[in-house]
């Protein structure tokens, strides 16, 4: 409990009030209290996270903080609440990275400063919600409802081809989950009128039907994620949202197709899973290696990042579908450190963006002599992207190699050749925009980063290096729920 309410409704409903407190704030006249209301609203809701952890009884593999209360008693639709060791994680995540993009965007936004921050103060109840949510029509309701303030933070403060990103975005995402619709309306016919998530998992269903529901549920999640080849809403998306709406999309958003497939896809249907689990493996692997090779190709630094994203949540994919323990581990401490990682650089090219109005790589060269500071945090989260032992990017991906060499020596062959690619796109990046001589005189008059940008990219760096240096306080928590499922997926439904 936290302030005598549930737990996780707290998470979720405190930041959409702050929210709606901050728009209530009206016009720019009273931008500095939209500010400081937003701030206030966001670390709060970080803050009333860190019981959940504390809470949490590692060594159970259960739902825990449950609420349920009644809906829509007709149709046994119920406000139904808990997570276990692996959604309780990304709550916290989410809610962490609500308070950074608010900070983030402190000055940089000039104009509708209220209804940018209650956007991102809503989208972060929403998203708890997502994680939290086991009634089928809450889980929908929430996974739609979050769609709509990225798409306004995107069309409203984004690029120059901000009205077609957001639009793409949002046709894309919202197919899919269409089809998630049917699949969960299946399964509440099935389950003679149950939404319960967790029903559904201990339900027999046919051959014929798993397949049907896992193709489903496949492309609600994978469009999310995003996999190849439905992965292009992403890179138009990332160019023109503003670096707030950029950090949330690579750090949470992606995150959410993943834990769908965890959630929904692997229990419900495990023969499905079983039988679809080497066309996931080679989709997963056609991103890892094909997308980190167009990454290489890239002249717009978001646009590099966003392919890259794309490249190591093919890990992630990989990782559910070899049925390892390795694998699911590594690609959830994948997913919680390709937050941390690419929130990051998102930031970092930001920071840039913000002085220099230019993504392009070529209109850089030498920041490191008038950035210098910054050049090292910089430099910090390339070598995370790149995989680096002593960083968290190298923890997750390693696990999943491993998970995979248990599975076929190729697919972890394969796998491995992120981790080249990787050093190769992002270290060539980071060569020509820090290193050299001073491009132009716009970089030399470049100023280094502000207490503000220091404080945001100093606590990322904490974060990079304590999960690189010390995994375990994020391994143990979803010990019990990753055992739990494999051998739940291990058994038929047949």
């Amino acid at each position: 409990m936290i302030f005598g309410l549930p737990a996780l409704s707290v998470a979720i409903w405190l930041p959409i009030i702050f929210g709606l407190l901050v728009m209530a704030t009206g016009d720019d006249r009273n931008a500095p209290l939209a500010r400081i209301i937003a701030l206030v609203g966001a670390v709060l809701g970080f803050l009333v996270t860190i019981p959940l952890y504390i809470g949490f009884d590692k060594a159970s593999s259960a739902m825990q903080f449950v609420e349920m209360k009644d809906w829509i008693v007709r149709f046994h639709i119920h406000y139904y609440l808990g997570v276990d060791g692996i959604s309780v994680l990304f709550v916290m995540l989410n809610s962490l990275f609500t308070a950074i993009v608010v900070i983030a965007g402190w000055k940089v936004i000039e104009k509708r400063v209220a209804q940018y921050m209650a956007a991102f103060l809503i989208m972060s109840g929403m998203i708890n919600g997502v994680f939290a949510a086991l009634d089928a029509v809450l889980f929908y309701v929430f996974w739609e409802a979050m769609l709509i303030p990225m798409f306004v933070i995107i069309g409203v403060w984004g690029g120059a081809n901000r009205v077609y990103s957001s639009i793409k975005f949002f046709l894309y995402t919202l197919f899919g989950s269409l089809l998630m619709l049917v699949a969960l309306l299946y399964l509440y016919l099935q389950s003679n009128g149950s939404f319960n998530i967790l029903d559904y998992h201990q339900m027999p269903i046919p051959m014929e039907a798993q397949t049907l529901v896992f193709l489903a549920f496949l492309i609600a999640f994978a469009v999310k994620v995003p996999m190849f080849p439905v992965h292009t809403w992403l890179p138009d998306a990332h160019v023109d949202a503003p670096t707030g709406g950029s950090v949330i999309l690579a750090a949470i958003m992606l995150k959410i197709g993943a834990y769908g497939f965890l959630r929904f896809s692997l229990p419900i249907t495990p023969d499905a899973s079983h039988a679809m689990a080497g066309m996931m493996i080679t989709l997963s692997l056609i991103a890892v290696v094909y997308i980190g090779l167009v990454a290489l190709t890239q002249t717009d630094m978001k646009k590099l990042v966003a392919y890259s994203s794309i490249s190591h949540m093919g890990f992630v994919t990989l990782g559910f579908f070899i049925f390892n323990t390795y694998g699911v581990e590594g690609a959830l401490v994948q997913m919680i450190s390709h937050g941390f990682v690419s929130g990051a650089l998102f930031l970092c090219i930001g920071v840039l963006y913000d002085r220099m109005h230019t993504r392009r790589i070529s209109d850089y060269g030498g920041v490191a002599n008038t950035m210098p500071v910054f050049a090292a945090f910089f430099m910090l989260f390339a070598m995370a992207n790149s995989g680096l032992p002593g960083t968290s990017g190298f923890v997750g991906e390693f696990m999943v190699i491993l998970g995979a060499i248990k599975t076929n020596f190729w697919y972890a062959f394969m796998a491995a050749t992120a981790l080249v690619f990787g050093a190769a796109y992002t270290l060539w990046m980071y060569k020509r925009v820090i290193f050299g001589a001073i491009a132009n005189e716009r970089v030399a008059s470049l100023k280094d980063l502000s207490l503000r940008e220091s404080f945001i990219l100093g606590l990322l760096a904490v974060a990079v290096l304590g999960m690189g240096v010390y995994p375990l306080p994020i391994t143990e928590i979803m010990h019990a729920s990753v055992n739990d499922l494999l051998v739940h997926v291990a058994r038929s439904k047949l």
